[in-house]
């Protein structure tokens, strides 16, 4: 039986404060936001510490995006429990595996070998907890308000990381690491309160039960088609790559790299605030390429070896280009039935931050070889290019998608 959506609202009467008058959404809310926020103080803490102890570009740009590495693992394996019949459940022991897990960085004398397990723990668990996040998202909120939900989300994310990063290299003048550590683990728990304490559970759910078979035939039907895999395509790979860039900042200018961090962050806070809440869904359509473009050009740069004042000026610039997940993800969910949501989303999700990692891990690498701000570039060119030739190759590009025709490829587009 489908789950059934919300009645639309009108987007020109809702804004973020109607949101928030949602309880279970301001629920949803606060979780995530303590959620990014405990992420970002022990990635960052993390990278810190590999950086002093092994002076290596690859490695410290593993420890702070190599979570991400085990979210493909999620995706592949049981993201169909985001679609699950009891997804609050679901959500808050995945919340309370991720509170372990970051508890668990804050042990003293732990060895790099098991903070990096650790870490592909975190990503695994972090896949799913999103996946069903964005599901319940989906039936929390009325279907016409989904895009605002997602941009308020990505502000938040990015206004969080400017403070957590901020926050984090300030702490980290007068407070170990371990200690970091602690601080995330309580915003962790904080953050599993808020979601315990307001989310109620869902009934009417995928009637299949979760686990590996349902989660790759639904997958298998969602890379079916050309167009759902250059959405996909489109969504993951420029934003990972400058992620990767991100990644070589503390190896670029250790002093200033919580600066040029925060810089990005501001960037994008901007960015998904001016898109998601400023211009209409068609608008953000025709602007999705530029945007794509907006993301990567700034970091060209960096292989000029400009004043670091002008380096983050670019980066702020850059940020902003991240909205362009915004139209793609809309087009997504237009092609998504009810009943998988989550796991659509989740797999979007996992691809992207996946990405994420393999771009902080080319960076690294090619950075072991060449100067970090020439890797950034690179990483930057390449970015560029790919953006360039899924816009010449059509229908990569989002403008070329069209919804399949009705009775076909109902398992994924069809509405029911």
């Amino acid at each position: 039986m489908p789950t059934p959506t919300a009645a639309p609202a009108d987007p020109s009467t809702t804004g973020y404060r109607s949101l928030l008058r949602n309880h279970e959404f301001a629920g949803l809310y606060a979780g995530f936001t303590l959620t990014v926020a405990a992420s970002t103080l022990s990635g960052f803490a993390l990278g810190t510490l590999v950086d002093h102890q092994t002076a290596s570009p690859f490695l410290t740009a593993v420890s702070m995006y190599g979570a991400t590495f085990a979210t493909v693992l999620g995706a592949l394996t049981l993201m169909s429990v985001a679609d699950g019949s009891r997804p609050r459940r679901t959500l808050v022991i995945l919340q309370c595996a991720a509170l372990v897990g970051v508890a668990a960085q804050a042990v003293p004398g732990l060895p790099l070998a098991a903070r990096f397990g650790l870490l592909l723990a975190l990503g695994f668990f972090q896949s799913l907890g999103t996946g069903t996040r964005m599901g319940l998202l989906a039936e929390v909120v009325p279907t016409a308000t989904y895009a605002l939900a997602r941009s308020l989300m990505n502000i938040t994310s990015g206004g969080t990381a400017v403070l957590g990063y901020a926050i984090g290299a300030a702490l980290l003048r007068c407070l170990s690491p371990r200690e970091v550590f602690v601080i995330a683990a309580v915003l962790t728990g904080l953050g599993l309160a808020a979601v315990a304490a307001t989310i109620r559970e869902r009934s009417i759910r995928l009637s299949r039960r979760p686990g590996l078979r349902q989660t790759w035939t639904t997958n298998i039907e969602l890379f079916s088609r050309k167009g759902r895999r250059a959405l996909l395509l489109n969504l993951w790979v420029p934003n990972g790559l400058i992620v990767g860039c991100e990644a070589l900042f503390i190896s670029y200018a250790p002093e200033h790299a919580g600066a040029l961090l925060g810089a990005g962050s501001a960037g994008m806070l901007l960015g998904d605030l001016a898109v998601g809440r400023l211009l209409t869904a068609a608008r953000r359509q025709r602007c999705a390429f530029a945007m794509r473009l907006l993301l990567a050009a700034p970091y060209l740069l960096f292989g000029f070896r400009p004043p670091v004042s002008v380096l983050i000026a670019a980066v702020f610039v850059s940020g902003a280009g991240f909205a362009a997940t915004l139209p793609l993800q809309e087009r997504l969910l237009e092609l998504t039935p009810d009943p998988v949501r989550g796991q659509v989303q989740g797999v979007e999700s996992a691809g992207r931050m996946t990405w994420q990692g393999i771009g902080a891990a080319i960076g690294g690498g090619v950075a072991q070889y060449l100067t970090p701000g020439a890797a950034i570039a690179a990483l930057a060119a390449v970015s560029v290019t790919v953006t360039l030739a899924c816009r010449a190759c059509e229908p990569v590009g989002v403008e070329g998608f069209r919804p399949p025709r009705p009775g076909h490829d109902h398992a994924l587009t069809d509405k029911p």
